[in-house]
């Protein structure tokens, strides 16, 4: 389980390294993403709250990077936070995510970055519930859900 010590490990000492790179050119990033996730993922923009496609959704299945494809988190671990953005406890793998210290806007926080291709995700608090007290705040356009059949569910 990651904690806070290790995010601010990680966004001050280096990252885990991914398991693969997906890296494209601006260009390719313009023609495979819509405008609104270019900006958010390439650019670092953010979303109106509550506005969100999986802001309010609870379908089972796995969240991944909508830029790459690379599985982030799954839906077991989303909560209601009343943030106004999907939120999770934990990533789905250590190497998943990418922290980067974050200092615009005259404050300091951890920006979060899908590890495989740099997509801007979101960022983290120390303020989600137990057991890892975090919450991943993520903007609904840089995910895609990939849901679970009935035939998977156990």
């Amino acid at each position: 389980m990651i904690t806070w010590e290790d995010v601010i490990h990680y966004s001050m000492k280096g990252n885990p390294e991914p398991d693969s790179r997906v890296e494209k050119t601006e260009e390719e990033w313009k023609a495979k993403l819509s405008p609104s996730q270019y900006r958010i993922m390439r650019q670092k923009g953010t979303e109106v709250p509550h506005s969100g496609a999986y802001c309010a959704s609870h379908e089972a299945g796995k969240y991944a990077c909508a830029g790459c494809h690379t599985p982030l988190f799954d839906s077991t671990i989303k909560f209601e936070s009343s943030s106004g953005w999907p939120s999770f406890t934990q990533p789905i793998s250590k190497n998943a995510i990418k922290y980067l210290r974050d200092t615009s806007y005259g404050m300091v926080r951890v920006e979060v970055q899908c590890n495989t291709c740099d997509a801007h995700l979101g960022h983290v608090f120390p303020d989600g519930p137990e057991p890892s007290g975090l919450r991943y705040c993520i903007k609904s356009e840089s995910l895609e859900l990939f849901k679970e059949s009935k035939a998977h569910e156990s």
